[in-house]
């Protein structure tokens, strides 16, 4: 296929040169922090694929960061391997200091990207959104980036560990998040605590400068926000796709064209959704939000239609009745987002970005995760690998949709 379409051959998929780089950048320009990430990613496939890091090669790193911040040597202990998630690679680690706080132990969490990931994202951005929410939304407390690698394998960030379940422990056999069934007692508690730190999220004040310093600031009244965050998905799906699938470069021109304006700029999660929450299941409480590498400044209802994305829900009892990310019908929790935040939910805009959403998931599973796997970048072949498979559905979600909603 040429022209306006193709932009990058699969042999410089597999080892793009420097001007093959510049001319994607150049085509679909987006923030600079992204550019960077995205073009490092890019320049990595002339290095070797993912090889198996040792928990000795990570407190090693870690040890040398930390004490690099501190400016005093430091304990690492009992260091093991933290499960979950389809991305990053995680350790956790209780921290003893021989310095000036000699005797003190915290329990801690090192995440740091793998050679590909399914998202390729920013340290910098997470660790600056989690520094900004402390206090507003439960989440981990960021200590140290190395954002470059200067200690470690690849870029990386430590914080604090959380305490809590990802899922119920009689529904514990899913993909964290893909159906997951909370039941109606525990949904019944859980449901006005993820809809109210939504609207908590979305109504605090954005940091001035200079925190957020890896973030583009959007305005108020434009949509040059919203187009940058689409060319950067429309970057993934060319430098990372296995195969063609012209509905994405349709769906790409129409969000392009029909972006709207923003109305009001919120801090925005990226991922809200079932399976990114810990909680206590015996009180019934949210008690950490995690998984911050997707956020961005922009528009709510791009949290908003994420959370009542297909692949997050699940039937109620009747059989009939979608419950998005296992918590309440999609009508039901906008109401109460709206009731919460006191911020009004436009139909218009839902329908953007129920557009955008559908066209994210599609990129990152069909293009970034296909992609990861193919060149051997990931410490989760097995996981990765499911999750192009649900890619097909995505992708037919997203043509279902987008055809009944542009009609």
């Amino acid at each position: 296929m040429s022209g306006e379409y193709a932009v990058i051959r699969e042999e410089d998929r597999l080892r793009p040169s420097e001007a093959v780089i510049a001319a994607v950048r150049a085509r679909y320009p987006t923030e600079a922090e992204i550019d960077a990430v995205l073009s490092r990613k890019m320049q990595r496939r002339h290095g070797p694929g993912y090889t198996g890091v040792t928990l000795e090669r990570l407190v090693e790193g870690t040890r040398a960061l930390i004490e690099n911040r501190l400016g005093h040597p430091i304990v690492i202990e009992n260091a093991r391997w933290l499960s979950g998630g389809a991305s990053k690679l995680q350790m956790v680690f209780e921290l003893g200091r021989d310095g000036p706080d000699s005797g003190a132990r915290e329990t801690l969490v090192l995440r740091m990207e793998p050679a590909a990931s399914v998202t390729e994202s920013s340290r910098s951005r997470e660790f600056e959104v989690l520094a900004a929410v402390q206090g507003v939304i439960p989440a981990p407390t960021p200590y140290w980036v190395d954002a470059e690698a200067a200690f470690l394998p690849y870029p990386g960030m430590v914080y604090g560990f959380m305490t809590g379940s990802a899922k119920p422990s009689y529904d514990a056999g899913k993909v964290s998040g893909l159906g997951q069934n909370y039941g109606p007692d525990l949904r019944a508690r859980l449901a006005p605590h993820f809809v109210g730190l939504l609207a908590k999220l979305h109504t605090m004040e954005v940091p001035p400068l200079p925190a957020f310093a890896h973030f583009e600031r959007p305005q108020v009244g434009s949509n040059a926000s919203i187009i940058r965050q689409v060319n950067a998905i429309r970057r993934v799906w060319e430098e990372d796709r296995v195969e063609e699938e012209p509905i994405l470069e349709i769906v790409y021109r129409w969000l392009i064209a029909n972006a709207p304006p923003l109305d009001r700029v919120s801090i925005i999660h990226g991922d809200y959704r079932s399976g990114n929450f810990l909680f206590d299941e015996a009180l019934g409480r949210i008690t950490a939000w995690l998984d911050w590498e997707g956020a961005t400044l922009g528009d709510r209802h791009q949290d908003l239609t994420y959370a009542t994305m297909p692949t997050f829900q699940h039937y109620d009892d009747d059989g009939v009745t979608a419950l998005a990310s296992g918590m309440m019908p999609a009508a039901d929790l906008f109401a109460a987002y709206e009731e919460a935040s006191g911020l009004k939910v436009d139909p218009l805009r839902l329908r953007y970005f129920n557009i955008y959403n559908r066209y994210l998931v599609t990129v990152l599973t069909l293009a970034a995760s296909a992609r990861a796997s193919m060149v051997r970048g990931t410490h989760q072949d097995v996981l990765v690998n499911f999750v192009v498979g649900v890619g097909y559905i995505a992708l037919s979600d997203l043509r279902d949709h987008f055809v009944e909603a542009t009609a």
